[in-house]
């Protein structure tokens, strides 16, 4: 059981080395050699170099994650907009839907006079 452990931390090491980019790599190695205090023993800076990629891996993460939130947020205000804009041409549809049968109030209304005036001439 113990080796099993060991192997996926180091499987896991391993990974996490392996994403980090050379480009990071280079980066981190010449801000550590900046910022290298005399008599700074090559292992120590190359530590520091690791602690610096790791630093910049964590910001890369970072940043992905909030990318990809606002590239969600982005979506989904797109997606409200384009409803809010369906319903509004729905509501316009359905307004001329009732303006296009002008027939049934002037109907309507030529039947009360209609009616209106056969009760005045029957009732003399």
């Amino acid at each position: 059981m113990a080796t099993r452990s060991n192997k996926k931390v180091a499987t896991q090491s391993a990974a996490a080395k392996q994403s980090i980019s050379d480009e990071t790599k280079a980066e981190a190695m010449k801000m550590a050699k900046a910022t290298q205090k005399p008599n700074q023993t090559k292992e120590q800076t190359k530590l520091i170099a690791q602690g610096i990629e790791k630093g910049i891996a964590e910001y890369k993460k970072l940043q992905k994650g909030k990318a990809r939130e606002r590239d969600k947020a982005r979506k989904q205000e797109s997606k409200a907009k384009a409803r809010e804009a369906n319903i509004a041409a729905q509501d316009h549809r359905n307004i001329e839907e009732r303006a296009s049968s002008p027939y049934l109030p002037w109907g309507l209304l030529t039947l009360s006079w209609i009616g209106f005036i056969t009760y005045i001439l029957v009732s003399k």
